[in-house]
């Protein structure tokens, strides 16, 4: 990596997709370039989520040495989401060789690892002060492993030195920590949401074809990226809030 090349991509980290080859969309560039400490992604299926985080990872391990950890649901999922951070790494030109690397762990000259992990409670067990912590299909994990990734984050000596955490995913109706935290969590996030009509790669006709296919509920949660009740749910949940009212009224009159 020259001076220059290096210099760039510390300063955007967008230049990672450009240093790759690829262009990123106006949205990867931005999240990319955020210096929000926590971030939620709210993205449709195929909008190109996965390879915007694998970039983040990326950066984060060249240019802001330290602990990178990679999660999601399975094993298998988070392993997915490692090979994409492995195969951009290796298509920058000019980077140094890992000084280790498995299926499931990349460790740099700069001290940097990137680990892969099942997202469950009992994996965080042992890590500590991570650089960045990236949590995919997010809506998906344990509300125990955001309890226990939380404080993580509040190992560094200062606020400005806190590592950062960027969680991922499709919506998986009105539950769970993500649900909570995307509806709730005020602005301690910073909130991206990308639909499939916001892909360029993804053509109204096949949306519409999609559509007849997997139904209404699937598309208007993976491609729509909306918060739709479960199907197993007997009530409705706009019928639940509208049954409540204030604490000390009467139930109905």
């Amino acid at each position: 990596m020259s001076l220059a090349g290096d210099f760039e991509r510390a300063l955007d980290p967008a230049t990672i997709f450009t240093a790759a080859g690829m262009v990123p969309d106006p949205w990867q560039a931005a999240v990319l370039r955020s210096t929000h400490p926590r971030q939620l992604l709210l993205c449709s299926r195929q909008s190109g989520k996965s390879t915007t985080v694998a970039a983040l990872a990326v950066h984060s391990a060249l240019f802001d040495p330290g602990l990178v950890l990679l999660f999601a649901p399975a094993q298998r999922q988070s392993t997915e989401l490692f090979k994409k951070v492995t195969a951009l790494y290796r298509s920058l030109p000019d980077v140094p060789e890992p000084v280790a690397l498995t299926e499931t762990r990349m460790e740099l000259p700069n001290g940097s690892r990137i680990i892969a992990l099942p997202g469950t409670e009992a994996t965080t067990r042992g890590f500590s002060a991570p650089r960045l912590i990236v949590v995919d299909e997010a809506s998906r994990t344990e509300d125990a492993l955001y309890a226990a990734l939380r404080p993580m984050l509040a190992t560094t000596s200062t606020q400005a030195d806190q590592g950062r955490m960027v969680c991922l995913t499709t919506p998986w109706g009105r539950r769970g920590w993500y649900f909570e935290q995307w509806e709730h969590g005020g602005d301690v996030w910073e909130r991206t949401k990308i639909t499939a009509h916001d892909c360029p790669r993804i053509t109204p006709e096949w949306l519409a074809e999609e559509r007849k296919l997997v139904g209404d509920f699937i598309f208007r949660q993976e491609y729509l990226c909306e918060f739709v009740d479960t199907e197993e749910q007997l009530f409705p949940t706009a019928l639940i809030e509208q049954a409540v009212r204030p604490a000390g009224g009467p139930l109905w009159i």
